[in-house]
């Protein structure tokens, strides 16, 4: 899931609700704002289905040229209107308007250079068409303990649509 092209199975029992990605991006999300993106009690394969479950959004992608999404918590798939098999391997610069997409690699290549942004709001489109607004988001880079870069990702709380 770290910018390959394999594509993960949906998040369920069987991979233990993609605890190893989910993990790496709780705790790199830690290490880089200095909390906690999950603060329930759960732990281990409980703390990724409840992430999976919860009811901010939550997206990642990896690190191939054009960066494809490789996990999305039920309420992004549902923002996104997209089901686990659509919405992994979708190039991530599609939720945004085809007209914002270079804005928004310019945007992704600050949070590359710093670590991460907070408190991003901008526009984006879902499967359908659908416009809606992020707000409150957090964009930052997927690294793991030694360092490593795995791709980039975002949590936001809010949403309202256009």
């Amino acid at each position: 899931m770290s910018g390959t092209n394999r594509r993960p199975g949906p998040p369920g029992p069987a991979n233990d609700w993609a605890l190893e990605h989910v993990d790496r991006l709780l705790d790199s999300y830690q290490r880089l704002t200095g909390r906690a993106l999950h603060t329930g009690p759960e732990i281990g394969a409980a703390r990724a289905r409840a992430v999976f479950e919860a009811d901010f959004a939550l997206l990642s992608h990896g690190l191939e040229s054009d960066p494809l999404f490789n996990y999305g918590n039920r309420t992004a798939m549902a923002l996104f209107e997209l089901d686990w098999d659509r919405f992994v391997g979708t190039p991530s610069r599609e939720s945004a308007e085809t007209d914002q997409q270079s804005k928004r690699e310019v945007f992704m290549q600050t949070v590359r250079r710093q670590g991460f942004v907070d408190d991003y709001s901008g526009v984006r489109v879902s499967a359908t068409g659908r416009r809606f607004v992020i707000e409150q988001a957090t964009v930052w880079n997927v690294i793991d303990a030694d360092g490593t870069l795995h791709g980039q990702a975002a949590t936001f709380p809010r949403w309202r649509s256009l």
